[in-house]
């Protein structure tokens, strides 16, 4: 998770009921495997005294920042999140380092051609 993130700002008040998102998500950026997959990220824990919901800020490696209120997200969501955006940049960077147009347009024609090897749907069958 953290191999696509620069910065992780972790904030929240330790005697908010509504902290429990914050403290699995710190965990599971402090695990072993989360460190070795990127030692130069930044973990960064903010502890408040206001009442504020805790919240979790993230920076992924492009500079994109991307914050989550951890009051009404679970960390499992969050981690999801990331991972996905994750997956997505990844696929951005394959693209333009061998030179392909990002994002990819794929033509309204190209869209509504058969597939080769699939039997065309009859009339009765598309309704």
């Amino acid at each position: 998770m953290l191999k696509f993130l620069s910065k992780v700002r972790v904030e929240y008040n330790t005697l908010d009921p509504r902290l429990a998102s914050c403290v699995e998500f710190l965990a599971q950026c402090n695990a072993r495997k989360a460190k070795d997959s990127n030692p130069n990220c930044q973990v960064l824990v903010k502890r408040r005294t206001d009442d504020q919901p805790p919240q979790i800020t993230v920076t992924f490696v492009n500079g994109v920042e991307e914050a989550f209120d951890a009051a009404a997200t679970s960390a499992q969501s969050i981690r999801k999140m990331i991972l996905d955006k994750g997956q997505y940049l990844e696929t951005e960077q394959m693209f333009r380092e061998a030179g392909e147009q990002w994002p990819v347009m794929i033509p309204d024609e190209e869209l509504r051609q058969e597939a080769p090897g699939v039997k065309p749907r009859k009339a009765e069958d598309k309704k």
